[in-house]
């Protein structure tokens, strides 16, 4: 994995191909410019039903036929709905790509989107919006990205029950036909794959596609605040925020082994001073989720109601303190952590392929795993620890799903 090839086509789509010795998989991650913010205020959800009827029917062949041609080519397919993306992901044999990508191409510039086909689609995207009631710990993070981020960039991913009850097929088949473009549109390919023969056979199937979109009206960032949602559960669910720099800044990497330290497994910060330490919590933990010009800290907590006001206060605490530095030993152990996700994202042609299409979005260009792990040993414990000493969280978000309020 010691180059990753790239090629811009005259429409604007960009092919990323990293191939991978000694496998016999192939892997596709599709990224197209029809994540929830691009959706209008009133369709929320709207690209969760183009995603499902994406795999009902494409091409010449209805959706008998063409899943049962996916499925002859032991083809697996996906999709997931990002804020920027509908990712469309597939894996296979790698000697059975030049015959897929033809039934998956379909998808994307002949999909059927019929009448019969719509309201099992909406049905399902109901069913799955309605599944966070049941699942308050996914609930509590969606509805904390709604009041932290700027809109259209808050958008839930999931969508509105009520946008997706009134929905209709024609709002589905614009949708489409406005961001199923190749321009901004990113295909990433890994494992067994042929860089010149797969450019070459893209090239072809796609020279006739066009299209752009116009970039995302992006609005001013809403001022930190408390809210909470009332629920009749035995448990408070906690999430908080806080802004940090984007993927793009050099100091991204910083910022994950920052966050490492909290929440780099059973050893973390969190786990070991709000859960285990002082019994506050059954779970805790911190992500990072980068944009490519800012980034987001997310924290959680579920907790009992007794407990839930010094769970958040410890919380918020623990956020902070790790700005106060780092110990060595939690310092190589975030990194012994970061590298060891590296190497077992390396054995998995679907997660490099993932990996290249997103970089490509969120830095400009795909990296290989030997420029980022080098990048984890150029970091020192000082070099981190002035970092964090200069990028303090001082206020967050914060949401609470549970019976009582804790303002």
């Amino acid at each position: 994995m010691s180059q990753i090839h790239q090629h811009r086509f005259a429409n604007g789509l960009t092919l990323l191909v990293e191939p991978i010795v000694g496998v016999k998989s192939a892997a596709m991650s599709l990224l197209l410019p029809s994540g929830a913010a691009t959706e209008p205020d009133d369709q929320l959800g709207v690209t969760q039903v183009l995603g499902e009827m994406l795999f009902r029917g494409a091409g010449d062949l209805d959706s008998r036929q063409h899943s049962d041609a996916l499925d002859r080519l032991g083809v697996h397919r996906s999709y997931d709905v990002q804020t920027h993306h509908l990712r469309l992901g597939a894996t296979m044999l790698g000697d059975r790509l030049d015959r897929a990508l033809p039934l998956l191409t379909d998808m994307v510039r002949r999909p059927h989107l019929a009448d019969t086909e719509f309201e099992p689609a909406v049905a399902l995207a109901l069913q799955g919006l309605q599944s966070l009631e049941d699942e308050p710990q996914q609930k509590v993070m969606v509805e904390l990205k709604r009041r932290h981020l700027p809109a259209p960039l808050n958008h839930p991913q999931p969508g509105s029950v009520e946008h997706l009850q009134s929905l209709k097929l024609e709002h589905v088949r614009q949708h489409c036909d406005r961001h199923f473009v190749p321009d901004g549109a990113i295909l990433g390919l890994a494992g067994n794959v042929d860089f010149e023969k797969v450019r070459d056979q893209i090239g072809q199937m796609l020279n006739d596609w066009s299209g752009t979109v116009e970039p995302l009206p992006v609005q001013g960032t809403p001022e930190p605040h408390y809210d909470h949602i009332t629920a009749e559960t035995s448990q408070t669910h906690i999430g908080l925020a806080f802004d940090t720099v984007g993927e793009s800044d050099p100091l991204s990497l910083h910022q994950r082994l920052g966050v490492a330290v909290l929440s780099g497994g059973m050893s973390g910060r969190l786990f070991t001073e709000v859960r285990e330490k002082r019994g506050l919590c059954y779970a805790v933990y911190a992500a990072y989720a980068p944009q490519p010009n800012f980034g987001t800290v997310y924290a959680y907590a579920g907790t009992t109601v007794a407990r839930a006001a010094e769970t958040l206060e410890v919380l918020r605490e623990e956020l902070q303190r790790v700005n106060d530095g780092v110990e060595a030993d939690e310092f190589h152990r975030a990194v012994v952590g970061l590298k060891a996700r590296l190497i077992m994202q390396g054995e998995s042609t679907s997660a490099r392929a993932r990996a290249i299409a997103s970089d490509q979005f969120l830095v400009g260009r795909p990296r290989t795993l030997d420029e980022r792990a080098e990048a984890i040993d150029a970091i020192s414990l000082d070099m981190l620890n002035d970092y964090l000493s200069t990028h303090r969280p001082d206020t967050f978000t914060t949401l609470t799903i549970g019976p009582e309020t804790l303002a």
